[in-house]
């Protein structure tokens, strides 16, 4: 990919705040890989902590941007430059985690500071521009110029002895992961403020982090991030525990400056171009293009939720209330290569990210964002929580949850799941035909004519509704027709077998193309 995407755009020109570098004066030490590290001061989550109630108790003050000659750096220039392996933070420990570090420039317009955690004592990264390599296509431009980015994470994911990536946090407060088997897709985020809203959108940023080292073989390792913004300061903490799924469990202390009357909670960012259910604006040769395809929730009635996505005409925004969420999150269902036909991006290996909450979240809404694109390098799905109260400036509001980056949701199985909605125009008679495949599943039993088809929408009438077995994939399929031509219309579809839901609750809205 050579042109910068809508996912670098949000997380890149969104990365409006951050802090300065360790001074030159202030270096005190070398890691044995040469990484210049300041003064070791005493170290918990409770500093993060303490700062971030500080930040949000004083005016807002952006930190000093980058150099000019940096910014300027075209997108393709940028990738001319990369850190020194050779140079990765704990490579000389032996432990179960190294990190390596992203210089900034062109969006990400500001330094951040990086520091080292060991045996509870912080040491801050010297900035070092020599710990960079480029190719002779690079400019020569002053260090101190710039800073840090971002970094990321290796360890041995796949076999021992191999450190290899598998989370990175760069831009705003943005940050990727991977299971073992994925490839990078779906981006979460540390928060979401005035997200499609009236006013523009804020993208806090993680201004400063501390990484700490981890024992050979420890099965997780931690990461701290300082979240700054004008209207919010924040303390995190990332607990991260890679395998087949990787797990991050987040705790999230925020310290309003001002009210937070429109705050997105555990955010996920996602893109969606095309799949089965509306392809006529796409001459492509592939069978579908996304990294999502679905909104999975399970709510605190124990409901399961399925909302595929859409690449709408305008902006849509859904929410579906709730009270004491089990869980939500951006699923990608479609595993197989042929479903994409896709060799390069094979987004059949792009990870789901499923946000699990930890305690009580009280009332609220699961918020799904789409946005329309014309282009597969454009982000343009976000789902988050939002609080059914505002938090409250000068009180401090916790959240913690699970972060689940994998091929599956924990929450998936319970009842059969819809792996596949697809749509279009009849075409012997008026209406829509909306077909939903439900994979295999013992809630569905061995007789689809036991099972109650309950299909309801908010406009035009449903006709037609077919349940039946599906040779090609072992599952059942119903298919159903909306007649009278609305021009918007929330669709419900249910299977009941026994006077329980055999299968996912399935959702959605559509909306006639002008």
């Amino acid at each position: 990919m050579s042109h910068p995407s809508r996912r670098q755009m949000l997380g890149l020109i969104g990365a409006l705040t951050a802090a300065g570098l360790l001074p030159a004066g202030v270096r005190s030490g070398e890691a044995a890989t040469g990484l210049q590290l300041g003064p070791a001061i005493p170290f918990s989550a409770d500093s993060v902590a303490d700062l971030a109630r500080s930040l949000a108790a004083a005016p807002y003050a952006p930190p000093p941007a980058i150099s000019r000659e940096w910014r300027d750096l075209s997108y393709d220039m940028l990738r001319e430059i990369w850190f020194d392996g050779r140079r990765a933070l704990f490579r000389e420990t032996q432990g179960a985690v190294r990190a390596e570090f992203f210089v900034a420039g062109l969006f990400f317009a500001h330094k951040i500071r990086i520091n080292a955690v060991e045996q509870g004592q912080s040491q801050q990264i010297g900035f070092d521009l020599g710990a960079f390599a480029t190719t002779d296509r690079f400019p020569s431009l002053p260090g101190d110029g710039t800073g840090f980015a971002g970094f990321r994470l290796l360890g041995e994911l796949q076999a021992r002895d191999r450190f290899q990536e598998y989370v990175v946090f760069q831009g705003a407060s943005y940050f990727r992961a991977i299971g073992k088997d994925n490839g990078y897709g779906i981006s979460a985020r540390g928060l979401a403020l005035h997200t499609a809203g009236r006013t523009l959108e804020e993208f806090p940023v993680f201004r400063e982090f501390w990484i700490e080292a981890a024992e050979p073989d420890a099965p997780t390792v931690t990461v701290h991030a300082l979240l700054d913004s004008p209207s919010v300061a924040g303390a995190y903490t990332f607990a991260i525990t890679k395998g087949a799924t990787t797990e991050m469990t987040v705790s999230a202390r925020l310290f309003p400056r001002v009210d937070l009357t429109d705050v997105g909670i555990a955010p996920g960012t996602s893109m969606f171009l095309f799949n089965g259910i509306d392809r006529s604006r796409f001459d492509d040769f592939r069978r579908r293009v996304h990294d999502s395809d679905g909104l999975l929730m399970m709510n605190g009635a124990g409901e399961t939720l399925w909302r595929p996505l859409n690449n709408p005409g305008k902006v849509e925004v859904s929410e579906f209330l709730d009270n004491g969420p089990l869980g939500f999150g951006l699923m990608q269902r479609a595993r197989a290569l042929g479903d994409f036909n896709d060799l390069q991006a094979r987004y059949d290996r792009r990870p789901s990210l499923w946000v699990e909450p930890l305690g009580d979240w009280g009332p609220g809404a699961v918020v799904l964002i789409e946005i329309p694109t014309d282009k597969e390098v454009n982000d343009n799905i976000v789902t988050f929580w939002k609080p059914a109260s505002p938090l409250q400036a000068g009180r401090e509001h916790r959240f913690d949850y699970r972060l689940y980056w994998g091929d599956k949701a924990p929450a998936e199985g319970a009842v059969a799941p819809v792996i596949a909605t697809s749509a279009g125009t009849r075409v012997f008679e008026d209406g829509r035909l909306f077909a939903i495949d439900y994979a295999p599943h013992p809630a569905l039993g061995d007789d689809p004519a036991r099972i109650e088809v309950r299909v309801t929408t908010s406009a035009g009438r449903v006709a037609s509704p077919i349940l039946q077995r599906n040779p090609g994939t072992g599952g059942l399929r119903l298919d159903f027709t909306v007649k009278g031509e609305p021009r918007h219309a929330e669709l419900r579809a249910e299977l009941w077998r026994s006077g329980r839901r055999a299968a996912e609750v399935w959702m959605n809205r559509w909306v006639k193309a002008s």
